[in-house]
């Protein structure tokens, strides 16, 4: 009975912490004119999203112009900052050189009755060139439309509000680069919210900040109707090389928070990101929070929002637990004293020994080292079966997958506990596992101090509990209820935890999500003692029965880990409606007339295998590709243009050359480049549109480049000066479109093939060289 029902408040404790983390039902277009409607909103996704846009292009030009009569009608202060900026972040990547674009920002302001700063809403409203954007970032651009037709219904906030909406975001963040830098309303900071969508469904989760962020997150928390963040999301994408227009904001010292719903991401980047595929729910909750925070921000004294420290904070059914970082290291020390408390008691009480205890600790290094391990090696298998995973950053229909990796971390849990339960015993177990929650807290209070909530104060819980158990087990229910609140608290922690991470890191990284629920295994030791056959001290053949009926779950959860596994193979099948996704550019050199056929596949798909033959590095013949090893195969020369370079003038004074030159397309593209081998001239300085660009030189043969996202017909002027080398100098020009239907030798993909969503999937490139 006492293991029933703690088995009973766990799972409800378990669906609790699910439940809070489901979107809210989408509100109609009726709804009341002060609330966010995601039914409002979709329409607009649907102008936004109806065709790819990507910045440069046409029907970009007519997304804005959807977007400027929107917030005109709305009485807005409206305009559009047309100019050439520079990257934000660390996104130079494959052309290994300075990167700029034109950009055309939407920017609005709602004047605020009397100002302590600004709020900024931030959405991009350009797509990718491989897919329409329906949620990528139609979902933040039509949430921001929506907001500020709340607030336009409503009294005037306190601080102004301006909306911007940002162009190529794709392709470099550059329009947030020029706002955030340039732009005079960003001229005295503020706070920005920035909104994103990176797959198509799941709670929008706040995760990323600016540093010092416990005041932020103090109101993100008050504020947020749906607030889901954790601090051990914000420490991780801060340490990974990804970026969004956040990033520019942070550069330019922002404060602000970065929010995006994240699961669906087997579309993202995709001709499969329509409006069609976008989870309501998800896009009312974006619109919810933002409203929201949006109004508290408006009315709030904003001449200081930094506090010195960033809290730690993860939710809970109903809200978000939020407490001082500083408390972290505190909280980490506790936790070990309390569990050496436990496991002082635990000997001097007869529960297990010295030597036992010792025991248990070492071999709880086993299932959390075996359970992620087994998690790769199973994804490995699937992958394996099915090598078009590789490519996406999770299935098309994951949910049997990760099922599958749950069970086979309980399965080595359950295992691992039935072969050490007898001999070790399960006190020494359940303190050795706590000891090693203690010490993974003391390493990320360390090292990933908004992640040590995750072991520190589950290990705490555990001790707490296991030290009541101890002194109160001659006492009715109170030992259980004291080890099963202990549990719960893991739970709530931890629960959650798993179910975030699948969509963040995706099935290639289960893992870590094993790993977690592992250590929610270990949290929960007393309550499936309690579930165990031997745990009323049976001897003789009662015990050998209870011995054999112990390996029964261990069991049970293989099995099933198999059946999972099997059943994601047979449900989540490429077909048209969820196609393999396959990757295929074309490049072609203007004065050799050679082309060639380019894939980034590894494993090439039985279509791409068409195509490409063998393993080939461009860099030397188009260094605005890529520097990586791609796979190749030879194509027919196509009737294209290469890029046309003018000399405008040329001259040298002082040991200096300086070169003025326009780089002028010959066909409608979306990228131009330019680079120089600086084994003939050493780029001592650069300017592109009259803005100066980094001279930094590699190793390569075209050391330095420039890259011009959605340049111009007119062309773009470059401007080089150059140290002593030699004459000439060798220049390689490229320029690049999207879509290779009507090139010669390609073949259309059937239906059950698709596009991969990369930066350079269709890609059609053309290069020339040349001296002067």
């Amino acid at each position: 009975m006492a293991a029933a029902a703690a088995l009973l408040a766990l799972a409800a404790v378990g669906a609790g912490s699910l439940l809070d983390l489901r979107t809210p039902a989408p509100k109609p277009a009726d709804a009341p004119a002060g609330t966010f409607s995601a039914g409002r909103a979709y329409e607009d996704v649907q102008v936004i999203a109806a065709r790819s846009h990507v910045a440069g292009s046409p029907a970009n030009e007519q997304v804005r112009a959807h977007l400027e009569q929107q917030l005109r009608g709305l009485g807005l202060e409206t305009e559009v900052q047309d100019t050439v900026a520079p990257e934000a972040g660390q996104l130079s990547g494959a052309a290994g050189g300075a990167t700029v674009a034109r950009v055309r920002n939407v920017v609005a302001r709602l004047p605020g009755t009397d100002p302590t700063g600004r709020v900024f809403l931030v959405a991009h409203y350009d797509s990718v060139q491989t897919g329409p954007g329906g949620n990528d970032d139609a979902a933040g651009t039509s949430t921001i439309l929506e907001v500020a037709r709340a607030l336009t219904t409503g009294p005037r906030p306190r601080n102004d509000i301006v909306f911007v909406l940002t162009d190529a975001e794709e392709a470099c963040l550059c329009g947030a680069s020029a706002f955030a830098a340039s732009h005079p309303l960003a001229a005295d900071g503020g706070v920005v919210l920035n909104l994103e969508a990176r797959g198509s469904t799941g709670p929008v989760i706040m995760f990323e900040t600016s540093r010092n962020n416990a005041k932020l997150v103090d109101i993100f928390g008050r504020a947020a109707p749906h607030p889901v963040g954790t601090s051990f999301a914000v420490e991780i994408y801060r340490a990974l090389p990804n970026d969004t227009d956040f990033t520019a904001f942070l550069d330019q010292k922002f404060v602000g928070l970065n929010s995006a719903y994240i699961d669906g991401g087997a579309i993202y980047h995709t001709p499969l990101d329509t409006p069609s595929a976008m989870d309501r729910g998800s896009l009312q909750q974006h619109g919810d929070n933002a409203l929201g925070l949006a109004r508290e921000f408006g009315g709030t004294d904003l001449t200081d929002l930094r506090s010195g420290h960033d809290a730690t904070y993860f939710p809970v059914p109903g809200g978000l637990v939020r407490y001082p970082g500083w408390l972290t290291v505190p909280l980490a020390l506790l936790a070990v004293a309390g569990v050496a408390a436990l496991g002082w008691l635990t000997r001097r009480s007869g529960r297990a020994s010295t030597g036992r205890l010792a025991a248990g600790f070492a071999l709880t290094l086993v299932p959390i080292v075996a359970a992620p391990v087994a998690a790769q090696l199973l994804w490995l298998a699937i992958t394996t079966i099915r090598p078009g995973y590789a490519e996406l950053l999770d299935p098309y229909r994951p949910i049997w997958y990760r099922l599958a990796v749950l069970a086979l971390a309980t399965a080595i849990l359950f295992t691992w506990y039935a072969l050490t339960r007898r001999r070790i015993g399960p006190a020494a177990l359940a303190v050795g596992g706590l000891a090693w929650l203690a010490l993974l807290g003391v390493l990320l209070a360390e090292a990933v101090p908004g992640g040590a909530y995750l072991a520190t104060l589950p290990a705490l819980a555990g001790a707490l509990g296991g030290l009541v158990a101890l002194r109160t087990r001659q006492t009715g229910p109170w030992p259980v209820v004291a080890v099963t609140a202990a549990a719960a608290v893991g739970v709530v922690i931890l629960l959650p935890t798993v179910v975030l991470l699948f969509p963040a890191l995706g099935m290639a990284m289960g893992g870590v999500a094993a790993l977690v629920a592992v250590l929610l295994g270990l949290v929960a030791l007393p309550v499936v003692d309690l579930l165990h056959p031997q745990a009323g001290g049976q001897r003789g053949l009662l015990a050998l029965r209870a011995r054999r009926l112990s390996v029964v779950p261990a069991g049970a959860a293989a099995v099933a880990a198999v059946v999972l596994a099997g059943v994601g193979l047979a449900v989540d099948r490429f077909d048209a409606t969820h196609p393999a996704p396959t990757h295929l550019m074309y490049a072609m050199d203007a004065g050799t007339g050679q082309a060639r056929w380019l894939s980034h596949e590894s494993d090439p798909q039985p279509w791409t295998d068409g195509y490409v033959d063998e393993v080939t590095r461009i860099d030397d013949d188009f260094p605005g590709i890529t520097s990586d090893d791609l796979r190749a195969g030879p194509a027919q020369a196509a009737n294209l243009p290469a890029p046309k370079l003018e000399v405008i003038s040329d001259a040298t004074a002082s040991g200096e050359r300086t070169l003025r030159l326009r780089l002028t397309p010959q066909r409608a593209v979306r990228v131009a480049t330019l680079h120089v081998d600086t084994s003939t001239a050493t780029v001592l300085r650069a300017e592109v549109a009259g803005r100066p660009v980094s001279a930094e030189q590699g190793g390569r043969r075209w050391g330095f480049g420039v890259v011009f996202h959605a340049p111009p017909p007119e062309g773009v002027e470059v401007t080089l000066v150059l140290g002593p080398r030699g004459v000439p100098v060798e220049l390689r020009v490229m320029d690049a479109s999207d879509g290779l239907d009507a090139l010669p030798g390609f073949r259309p993909r059937p239906p059950a093939v698709g596009v991969l969503g990369s930066h350079t999937s269709e890609m059609l490139a053309v290069a020339r060289t040349y001296s002067l």
